[in-house]
């Protein structure tokens, strides 16, 4: 299959379109993809919701940006004043789950309640998300379908491009032959990676990889963004944080070396409620 891909045009006198998108966990993840529900480590659910938030909103006021923040409805409902507070600086919110559930271990009953869960939390704060980001990203095989039955308009979870938003086929796997593919969906897929995540990179979980150096994450958006602009043409680049990670000290001094090195390399940094706007196919 021949990958559909799209492009972005970008505004007059920009180079590349580059989206600084938060998925804003707080102590969900820890509570549905650790399982720990210690007071530590809710407090750094915490640390997330009522520092970092704080300290990312006034980076990126700093710079004049918007971007679009990924909130599971458990958050929303825990730390409202939050979510309050990202959409009175005019920020985009996606739904990313109720409680950060991973969608493969799902039946397709409970996946859907968990959508709809999830929407009704969002739905309280009058929002009506036009993404989605699967905790984990990852997609269950009914997943697609579930998007397109609930009116999303784009996803940013899955990884089959670097640069260019497409239109994602489902994929039944067979073992006796080739994977057979159904006709692309209308959502449109904007790809990550978790190279770009900074979740993986720096955040310390018990028996796991995590905590490098920040001077490594700074190399790996950098390199990416170089390379794009260097070989690719209206084209974007996604990069997914965690305010919990990436409020950190050390971390959001990196984060805005990497937003001053993006402005001036000429990148146009958007919420994907934005790049939408602008993607053709």
């Amino acid at each position: 299959m021949i990958q559909n891909t799209g492009k972005i045009e970008l505004p007059e006198g920009k180079s590349i379109a580059l989206t600084l998108t938060f998925d804003f966990d707080s102590s969900s993840v820890w509570m549905s993809s650790f399982g720990k529900t210690s007071p530590a480590y809710m407090s750094r659910g915490e640390y997330g919701a009522c520092v970092a938030v704080p300290r990312i909103l006034d980076l990126l006021d700093e710079y004049g940006l918007k971007t679009t923040f990924f909130v599971p409805g458990h958050t929303l409902e825990t730390f409202p004043e939050a979510v309050e507070e990202i959409l009175a600086r005019g920020h985009e919110v996606g739904h990313h789950g109720y409680v950060h559930e991973d969608p493969t271990d799902l039946t397709a009953d409970e996946e859907e309640r968990i959508l709809v869960r999830g929407l009704e939390s969002l739905d309280k704060m009058g929002i009506r998300p036009l993404g989605y980001r699967s905790p984990g990203f990852d997609f269950s095989i009914n997943t697609l379908a579930l998007l397109e039955k609930y009116g999303f308009v784009y996803d940013s979870s899955l990884m089959g491009n670097d640069f260019y938003p497409y239109h994602p086929a489902p994929v039944h796997v067979n073992f006796d032959k080739a994977n057979e593919y159904d006709p692309p969906s209308p959502v449109v897929e904007f790809p990550l990676s978790w190279y770009l995540d900074d979740f993986p990179h720096a955040e310390f979980v018990q028996f796991r990889t995590g905590m490098k150096p920040q001077s490594q994450i700074f190399e790996i958006w950098k390199t990416s963004l170089d390379y794009g602009l260097a070989h690719e043409k209206d084209a974007l680049l996604d990069v997914a944080m965690h305010p919990q990670v990436s409020g950190r000290p050390h971390m959001i001094t990196i984060l805005e070396e990497f937003i001053q090195y993006a402005l001036d390399k000429g990148a146009w940094i958007a919420p994907f409620r934005e790049v939408l706007k602008r993607t053709e196919f």
